[in-house]
C-alpha cells in the first residue's frame, strides 16, 4: 500500500475511532496488512480468515478456548463475511484493548449469548463452562460439578429470576461485582498481552520503515 493510501485510510478511520489517535490507527493499519500478507487483488477481500484471526487471538493474546475464539471472531466480523477487514479491525481492536466497561460488557455479553437471541441461557453457560474450565479427574460425573455452577452463576446473576440472564441482568451483576465480565470465559486480553501487544505495536514512528 502505498503512503498516500495509508495515509487516506488512516484519516478515514482515525475519525470514527474512539479509542486510538491517528498514530496508533496507523501502525495496526500496517500491522493489519502485514498480518494480511497479500497484496490487493481485484475482487478479492482481503482480511483475516477465521483461521489467521484465531491464530493471533492464541499466540497474542493466549486464548485457548475454540468456543470462545470463535464468538470473538464473529464479534469483530461485523458484516459476516467470513473475514476480518481492516475496518472490522481497527474497531474491533479499539474496543477489545480499550473499550469502556459499558462497551466491553456489550460486547462479551454478545460473545456469551451463543444463538443471539438475547439471552445467555443455562445450555449456553453450561456450553462454555464446560468448554472453559479444566477437567479434573475425578470419580464424580464433572458435568454434574458444572451444573452446580449454573446454579450458583444464576443465583448471583440472574435478578428478575427467570431462569436466564437478560442483558440487564449481566449488567448490574457486573456493575455489583466487575469479576463476573468474563464470567464465562476469557473473551478480553488479560492486562499483561495487552500491555505486551501495544507496546510492540505502537512504537516510536521514526522506527518503522515503509511498506
Amino acid at each position: 500500500m502505498n503512503r498516500k493510501k495509508l495515509q487516506k485510510l488512516t484519516d478515514t478511520l482515525a475519525k470514527n475511532c474512539k479509542h486510538f489517535n491517528k498514530f496508533e490507527v496507523n501502525c495496526l493499519i500496517k500491522l493489519f496488512y502485514s498480518l494480511v500478507g497479500a497484496v490487493e487483488r481485484q475482487g478479492l477481500v482481503i482480511g483475516l480468515d477465521r483461521n489467521a484471526f484465531r491464530n493471533i487471538l492464541h499466540v497474542t493474546f493466549g486464548m485457548t478456548d475454540d468456543m470462545i475464539m470463535d464468538r470473538v471472531f464473529r464479534g469483530f466480523d461485523k458484516d459476516n463475511d467470513g473475514c476480518v477487514n481492516v475496518l472490522e479491525w481497527i474497531h474491533g481492536l479499539s474496543l477489545f484493548l480499550r473499550g469502556s466497561l459499558e462497551e466491553k460488557m456489550k460486547y462479551c455479553f454478545e460473545v456469551f449469548d451463543l444463538n443471539g437471541d438475547g439471552f445467555i441461557s443455562k445450555e449456553e453457560m453450561f456450553h462454555m463452562l464446560k468448554n472453559s474450565l479444566l477437567k479434573q479427574p475425578s470419580e464424580e460425573d464433572p458435568d454434574e460439578g458444572i451444573k452446580d455452577l449454573v446454579e450458583i452463576t444464576l443465583k448471583k446473576m440472574d435478578h428478575d429470576h427467570d431462569g436466564k440472564l437478560s442483558f440487564t441482568d449481566y449488567e448490574l451483576a457486573v456493575r455489583e461485582e466487575t469479576l463476573l465480565l468474563e464470567a464465562f470465559g476469557p473473551c478480553l486480553p488479560d492486562p499483561k498481552s495487552q500491555m505486551e501487544f501495544e507496546a510492540q505495536v505502537f512504537k516510536d514512528p521514526n522506527e518503522f520503515n515503509d511498506m
